[in-house]
């Protein structure tokens, strides 16, 4: 079994998907990403790259998105993750879980609390708020992670 893995982290794609994000995601083993994707073509697009984990944002409308889950719990590697696209939507305890992805507010978040990871990549579709377009790559060694703040 592999364990090192390179893991991209994207949310708010909201129906772009820029050529430089898109050139970061080839070099990643997987994508993840936290909602309001807005169209079944960007969400193709990601899985002709890697595996994607990926949930169902307020914008995320039509029977293509219908299909997508509200919250997800996965694992890469020994990493244990739980995902949901606003976290006021969160329901879930925390046990058994390393790191909590979100989305929805378009701002870069990242906090550990104890032994749980708290991580909103932003935003990297359509700027809003004057906010930078962000992303976050994980690299995943064993049972240890890094996690790399990248701003386009």
């Amino acid at each position: 079994m592999k364990e090192n893995y390179k893991v991209a982290i994207i949310s708010d794609t909201h129906g772009l998907l820029r050529e430089e994000i898109f050139d970061i995601l080839k070099t990643c083993d997987y994508i993840i990403h936290a909602g309001d994707i807005n169209t079944e073509d960007i969400l193709k697009r990601l899985e002709e790259v890697s595996p994607v984990y990926v949930v169902r944002g307020n914008n995320d409308k039509g029977r293509w998105a219908e299909a997508l889950p509200k919250d997800l719990h996965f694992n890469i590697g020994n990493i244990r993750f739980y995902m949901v696209h606003n976290k006021k939507d969160m329901h879930f305890e925390f046990k058994d879980i390393d790191i909590v992805v979100f989305g929805h507010s378009h701002k870069y978040f990242y906090e550990t609390i104890g032994n749980l990871t708290y991580l909103n990549p932003g935003s990297c579709g359509k700027r809003r708020f004057n906010l930078p377009i962000s992303l976050a790559i994980i690299t995943i060694e064993n049972n240890n992670y890094n996690i790399e703040k990248i701003e386009i």
